[in-house]
């Protein structure tokens, strides 16, 4: 007997619908085909166990499985219930009404468990647009599902709950989320704020502009200055995620398999902190098997990279294109996959290797030719991509016993949003540009205009801290951030000056 059983599979963000075939027919081997990796190959032995743990048998006979599209390869466990389900229908050991009308996914355990899979969210999404009725999956995958309205999400533990269900013999329970309350309810939800953060009011405005344009950047100061404590403030200062942005940065984090049980949306924006001995591929994602990134994981948030010089020159090169793109393409022999990568960098270091150069009150114990040697580890393309540079000096004991009223996190998100504001009127008709960092060469043009003593002073800037045609264009973003926070409609000479007042640590600076 002939049956059909619908499972979905993951490339890149996006799922495809794989059409499980299942035929028994006289003999005794067992074949899959269809492109399937190993684990899909071992699922014959998951699926035997599971079903007699139900109390249900294995046939005796010849039993092929075809995963169609045959030319794409399957890969994972995510299958096994699909294959366990097509298996006793196609054994006549339950009924096939219902089996058109769902996709089904899961890994079994051999005693009929059914474990979490990756992607459940993306694939929540194809399963509405090709119109089924309805998806079953672990019950760990359900709330993540279940922000998907017009689908019916039914979670289970162990593979007897889905015969019962597909023999009407017991129903089983719809996942219920409630879209926008969830959305709304934890859209404020912040561990960290500024008002923890005593003195320090430049690096405050320099993250505030940050935030308000969107832009990258470099804080550079000795240990316990506090570089750290400020980058990881950031995203409460950020503008609160959209729906489409939450939705779209949920699917990201769903495909890596960061989300838990409990989680249905993200909220807020992702932080992301990788250690400095982390890989390339690691950073920008790909492997056998393409998975997302640290830098697509830091999607619609933050990428904090600490120390570094610490990292290595291959890894940090990597990021000069999605920094530009904001998206990265993994290509390989069979399969080219795009992940969007739309994030804010954030990067801390020392100026020298033991941490003091250019400290007020400590010495450093570096030679010249060591510190620039440190320094060049960052190259200067990387650092052109980079719109302020932020020199972090240590905190007095005044200011850090200080009992003055700090100015809280959600006075500062005020301004940015005000800021953004402006910025998504300016770019309404602008396709994937909404703040002043995504802006194109052209646009630069056409909106950065600035007087003739701008130019002047622009001019001389350039010509005294070496700086590229690149970086010039970055000022201007940033001096247009900065008109936007006054909410004023001219760039003027003192949002310039601030401007290239954050740009003063470039290479030729840092190393005197």
């Amino acid at each position: 007997m002939l049956v059909k059983v619908f499972s979905s599979a993951v490339y890149g963000i996006e799922a495809t619908t794989i059409t499980i075939e299942v035929n028994i027919s006289a003999g005794t081997q067992y074949f899959i085909v269809g492109l399937p990796d190993s684990a899909i190959k071992e699922s014959t032995f998951r699926v035997e166990s599971a079903l007699q743990s139900a109390n249900y048998r294995m046939p005796r006979q010849k039993i092929v499985i075809n995963m169609a599209p045959a030319d794409i390869k399957k890969e994972g466990s995510a299958y096994d219930l699909a294959i366990a389900i097509g298996v006793l229908a196609a054994s006549g050991q339950i009924k096939t009404d219902r089996l058109a009308d769902f996709l089904i996914l899961g890994e079994l355990s051999l005693d009929g468990g059914v474990q979490a899979i990756k992607g459940a969210l993306p694939i929540a999404l194809q399963a509405r647009k090709e119109q089924f009725k309805g998806i079953i999956l672990p019950k760990a995958n359900a709330r993540e599902a279940a922000v998907v309205n017009d689908l019916e999400v039914y979670g289970v533990d162990n593979i007897l709950e889905v015969v019962q269900f597909m023999n009407e013999e017991k129903g089983l329970t719809q996942t219920m989320v409630d879209t926008r309350e969830e959305f709304l309810s934890n859209i404020n939800n912040y561990a960290f704020d500024f008002s923890d953060v005593h003195g320090q009011e430049n690096i405050k405005r320099a993250l505030e502009i940050a935030a308000a344009g969107g832009h990258n950047v470099v804080l550079i100061g000795p240990p316990g200055a506090g570089k750290t404590m400020l980058a990881k403030r950031l995203p409460s200062i950020l503008p609160p995620l959209s729906l489409y942005e939450s939705l779209e940065t949920t699917k990201i984090h769903s495909v890596a398999g960061k989300l838990t049980a409990k989680d249905a949306l993200m909220t807020v924006r992702p932080f992301r902190a990788p250690h400095h001995t982390v890989s390339d591929v690691a950073l920008v994602g790909g492997g056998g098997n393409p998975q997302p990134g640290e830098i697509s994981l830091a999607h619609n948030g933050v990428l904090f990279l600490d120390e570094l010089p610490e990292f290595k020159r291959a890894v940090l090169e990597v990021l000069r294109q999605p920094l530009e793109e904001r998206q990265i393409t993994i290509s390989r022999a069979k399969l080219t996959v795009d992940y969007p990568a739309s994030f804010m960098l954030i990067a801390s270091m020392n100026p020298c290797p033991c941490g003091y150069y250019n400290h007020p009150e400590k010495d450093c114990v570096c030679a010249p030719a060591l510190v620039q040697k440190y320094l060049s580890k960052v190259s200067g393309p990387l650092l052109d991509r980079i719109d302020l540079h932020v020199e972090v000096t240590p905190v007095d004991f005044g200011a850090l016993t200080a009992k003055t009223d700090i100015e809280k996190s959600n006075c500062i998100r005020e301004r940015v949003i005000s800021a953004r504001n402006i910025q998504e009127i300016r770019f309404k008709n602008e396709e994937n540009v909404h703040s002043n960092a995504q802006m194109g060469s052209k646009k630069v043009r056409e909106i950065c205009t600035i007087t003739d003593g701008g130019k002047t002073l622009l001019k001389n800037a350039m010509e005294r801290l070496g700086l590229s045609a690149r970086a010039y264009d970055r000022i201007l973003k940033v001096a247009r951030t900065i008109a936007d926070l006054d909410s004023s409609d001219t760039i003027a000479m003192e949002h310039l000056a601030e401007a290239i007042h954050f740009r003063s640590l470039d290479r030729e600076h840092w190393a005197g």
